[in-house]
């Protein structure tokens, strides 16, 4: 029983000796194993009060309506943020670290930016803009000058996804979104205002190709119609080579907005349709070919005959 309660006692020592083992030191105070778990504890803790505070924040978005999504996201993006660099802090404030050890480990990290981390922290500090600004808010639809088009999904420290019409995700840097020109389609206004090519033949009758063009603006289920400064308009743009060349400017509404591909393709379809019912014709190009007499003249001359018969 002795040598057991003996073991037993040298491993207890030799446990507190490895958690109380000086790993390093940030300025004059010592890290070991028992103070990381205590400050990755505190951490936990943080977590933890902060997922609760963030549910709370979407339980009132969604009872109130005046409460939008996107100031509740903002809003709980910024509280997470804020208790995990409170629980930092407290952390090591716990095992003694002071500030000015702090300052050290800050000069440090400049260093490791400087070297390297200066892309994450360049998408870091973008991300943050983007949640104070609010220039692109999830639900929002962007075009970036990369060709990327979706609606945003998430805006996370480093990144912000973004899902477009054909449902696949796409993780852009936050740095893309403050360098680049990014267009939104839905940051203020929902409603905007497209432009729908399309040409007839010479000679066709303009009032009735304006008559055709309205009824298939009609038809799409993405027109907005204001009769006092929103209304269909049906404009002669040009004198193409084989054709006169319209315009249908139509205002559509959010639906329209997301589904730019879906909304010009119904356009298309039912101007089709409206130019066919008025038998306008949709021209395509063509080319008259003249035949000069001089080159009739050498096709009979002597270099063209053909060979006598032989015998």
């Amino acid at each position: 029983m002795n040598s057991i309660a003996e073991h037993g006692e040298s491993f207890w020592q030799l446990v507190i000796y490895w958690f109380t083992l000086e790993l390093f030191k940030i300025g004059e105070t010592p890290l070991t194993m028992l103070s990381i778990i205590r400050v990755l504890v505190i951490l936990v803790v943080a977590i933890w009060i902060s997922r609760i505070i963030r549910h709370g924040i979407d339980q009132i978005a969604g009872r109130n309506a005046s409460f939008k999504q996107e100031t509740a996201y903002t809003l709980s993006r910024l509280v997470h943020y804020v208790i995990l660099a409170l629980g930092i802090l407290v952390g090591l404030s716990s095992i003694g670290v002071q500030l000015t050890s702090l300052a050290i480990v800050a000069g440090a990290l400049g260093v490791g930016i400087g070297f390297g981390l200066q892309s994450i922290f360049n998408n870091f500090v973008s991300g943050l803009i983007m949640l104070f600004e609010r220039n692109v808010k999830v639900g929002d639809y962007v075009v970036l000058q990369s060709g990327i088009e979706g609606r945003v999904r998430e805006i996370s420290v480093r990144s912000t996804l973004i899902t477009t019409n054909d449902n696949l995700d796409i993780i852009v840097p936050n740095s893309e979104f403050i360098t680049a020109q990014v267009t939104n389609w839905t940051m203020n206004d929902r409603l905007i205002r497209v432009h729908v090519p399309f040409g007839v033949a010479y000679g066709s009758d303009k009032d009735q190709v304006k008559r055709a063009a309205l009824e298939a603006a009609e038809k799409v289920p993405f027109t907005y119609n204001d009769e006092e400064r929103r209304e269909p308009l049906v404009w002669l743009v040009g004198f193409g080579n084989s054709s006169l060349d319209f315009e249908l400017v139509v205002w559509v509404d959010t639906k329209g907005i997301t589904r730019p591909g879906a909304t010009r393709a119904a356009y298309l379809w039912e101007l089709e349709t409206a130019l066919r019912k008025y038998r306008i014709e949709i021209p395509f190009p063509q080319r008259d070919l003249h035949l000069r007499s001089g080159f009739l003249h050498t096709s009979q001359g002597s270099e063209f005959q053909e060979p006598a018969n032989k015998a």
